[in-house]
C-alpha cells in the first residue's frame, strides 16, 4: 500500500540540503579560497602576536597585531628591495636570451651519439626537449591566466585584512562555532577535541611550508651559486614558491631549472645528482621532522588527493589537497575514540 513514509522523506530532504550545500560550496569556491588563504596567513603571523600580547599583559591585542604588520611590511619590502630587484633582471634577461640557447641546444641534441655517456646525455636531452615544446605550447593559456590573476591583485590587499581579524577576534569565532552545537556532552566534548586538532594542525602546516620554502631558497640559492647555474636567484625564488604545491610543485620546479640550465651550457649530470640528494633530504629528513605528528599521509594518497584538487579547483585545489586529507584524517580519528570512550 502506497503511504507517506515519514522517516525516508526525513533522509531524502536531508540529501538534498547536503547536496545543494556541496553545490553552493563549489559555486563560491574562489571566495571560500579567498578566506583560507586569509586564515592560514593568520596562524602564520599568531605566534608572534600571541607573545607580544602576552608582553602586553593581554590589554592591546588590537597592538600586538599593528607591531607584527609593520614588522611584517618592513621585512617583505625589505626582502623585495634586497632580491627582487635582482629577479626581475634575471628574468628580462631569460626571456631574451633563452630562445636563442635554447635552438642551439637543440641542434646539438641532433648529433649522433658515440659513447654510452653522449647517448645517456643524448636521451635526456631529448626527453627534456619534448618536455620544453609541451611547456612553450601552453605558455598563452598561462599568459592568459597570469593576466586574470594580475587583475585580482587586490586580493594581496584583502588577505592581510581579513587575517587581521581571524587573529583579533579568534577565541570569540571559536566561542560562536561550540554555541552552535547541539547534543549534549559528547558532541559539546567531541568539537572542541576538533576545533583543537583542527587548529594545531593548520598551524604546524603552515608554518612548516614557510620553513621548507625557504629551505629551499637557501639551499638551492648556495647550490646554484657554487655550481655557477646562470639565472640562479631566479630559478631559487621559482623553486621556493612551488614548494608550496605538495610533489607537483617541487617536480616542475626541477623540471624548468634543468631545461634552463642544459640550454645555458651548464652540466646538467651534476645538477641533477644535487637536486635528487636535496629532495631526499627535504622530502624524507627534513619535512616530517618540521610538519611533526598527524600531518603524514602515505605519498599515495597525497598523488591522488593532488591530482583530484586540481581537476576541482585547479592550484587552489593542489595546494589545500594535503590539509584536507590531513583533517579528514582528524574528524574521522576524533569521532572513532569518542564512540570507543563512550
Amino acid at each position: 500500500m502506497l503511504g507517506f513514509d515519514r522517516t525516508a522523506a526525513r533522509y531524502a530532504w536531508t540529501t538534498a540540503l547536503v547536496v545543494l550545500l556541496l553545490a553552493l560550496v563549489y559555486e563560491v569556491r574562489a571566495t571560500i579560497f579567498l578566506f583560507i588563504l586569509a586564515l592560514l596567513f593568520a596562524y602564520l603571523l599568531s605566534p608572534a602576536v600571541n607573545l607580544l600580547d602576552r608582553a602586553f599583559s593581554n590589554r592591546t591585542r588590537t597592538l600586538a597585531l599593528a607591531i607584527v604588520y609593520v614588522v611584517f611590511v618592513a621585512i617583505v619590502v625589505a626582502a623585495v628591495t634586497q632580491i627582487g630587484s635582482r629577479v626581475v633582471d634575471e628574468a628580462r634577461a631569460l626571456a631574451g636570451r633563452f630562445p636563442a640557447r635554447l635552438e642551439q641546444w637543440r641542434q646539438e641534441s641532433g648529433k649522433v651519439p658515440e659513447t654510452l655517456q653522449e647517448q645517456l646525455v643524448a636521451n635526456a636531452r631529448a626527453g627534456i626537449m619534448q618536455k620544453t615544446n609541451e611547456i612553450i605550447a601552453m605558455l598563452p593559456n598561462a599568459g592568459m591566466r597570469l593576466i586574470s590573476a594580475a587583475s585580482n591583485i587586490i586580493y594581496i590587499v584583502i588577505v592581510p585584512i581579513l587575517a587581521f581579524f581571524f587573529l583579533k577576534d579568534g577565541p570569540q569565532i571559536r566561542d560562536n562555532l561550540l554555541q552552535l552545537i547541539e547534543g549534549g556532552p559528547f558532541y559539546e566534548g567531541l568539537a572542541k577535541e576538533i576545533l583543537a586538532a583542527i587548529h594545531e594542525l593548520l598551524a604546524r602546516y603552515i608554518r612548516a611550508l614557510v620553513v621548507l620554502s625557504l629551505s629551499t631558497f637557501v639551499c638551492y640559492s648556495a647550490f646554484f651559486a657554487i655550481l655557477r647555474v646562470p639565472y640562479g636567484l631566479l630559478m631559487a625564488v621559482l623553486a621556493a614558491i612551488l614548494e608550496f604545491i605538495p610533489m607537483i610543485g617541487p617536480l616542475v620546479a626541477g623540471t624548468l631549472i634543468v631545461i634552463v640550465a642544459g640550454a645555458s651550457g651548464v652540466s646538467v649530470l651534476w645538477l641533477v645528482i644535487v637536486m635528487i640528494a636535496f629532495r631526499i633530504f627535504q622530502d624524507y629528513v627534513f619535512s616530517p621532522l618540521v610538519m611533526g605528528r598527524g600531518v603524514e599521509i602515505h605519498p599515495l594518497l597525497v598523488m591522488f588527493g593532488v591530482f583530484a584538487g586540481a581537476e576541482v579547483g585547479g592550484i587552489a585545489g593542489c595546494f589545500l589537497s594535503v590539509p584536507v586529507l590531513a583533517l579528514t584524517r582528524i574528524f574521522y580519528r576524533r569521532i572513532h575514540q569518542q564512540r570507543i570512550a563512550q
